[in-house]
């Protein structure tokens, strides 16, 4: 069951789910408005090695934007920093965006119940695109968890990604044993 706009007011009076910095104006009927951040990241090597913690070049989008362009991944982050305590978050791009020949998350769109961070978005782009810091790059959507967690994401052993951190966060698969 996705949460309205109504019942994620009322998570959030509750502190069940949290985002900062809030803004009113973007909750939609039943999903929230998050924001691009300034902060971008890409992967030095050329070839992304998955058994390897892969070094990335963090950079900043300035006043005037920067240009993506196709054939690279782009990290980024959302502005908005988010926990959730009962509710499996879902990010999906918005509609404006995905016209524009963006795409947000490549697999990760699904949070986990007890989250609590900022979004790094794995951005792709179908042709060249300027896009700009603070704009609006996807959508918050909060479900019902059927039945009790016995271990949140935030207690998870494994968890690799609980640091708080506005950047953009590379993959820790090598932290994965396989």
């Amino acid at each position: 069951m996705i949460l309205s706009d109504t019942s994620i007011l009322q998570a959030i009076e509750k502190k069940d789910i949290v985002i900062e910095p809030y803004d009113r104006s973007c909750l939609g009927t039943n999903s929230y408005d998050v924001h691009l951040s300034k902060f971008l990241a890409c992967y030095v090597d050329e070839v992304i090695d998955a058994k390897k913690h892969n070094q990335v070049e963090h950079f900043e989008i300035n006043q005037q934007g920067i240009i993506l362009c196709p054939g690279r991944t782009y990290l980024g982050s959302t502005v908005e920093y988010t926990e959730t305590r009962q509710y499996v978050p879902f990010l999906e791009g918005k509609s404006s965006v995905g016209r524009l020949g963006i795409d947000i998350h490549a697999t990760a769109g699904k949070g986990d119940v007890g989250f609590c961070n900022h979004w790094t978005l794995e951005i792709s782009v179908s042709q060249a695109v300027r896009v700009y810091a603070g704009m609006p790059i996807g959508q918050l959507i909060y479900f019902k968890v059927e039945g009790e967690v016995e271990v949140d994401y935030l207690s998870k052993a494994s968890a690799k990604y609980n640091t708080r951190n506005p950047q953009p966060v590379e993959s820790m698969m090598w932290k994965n044993k396989f």
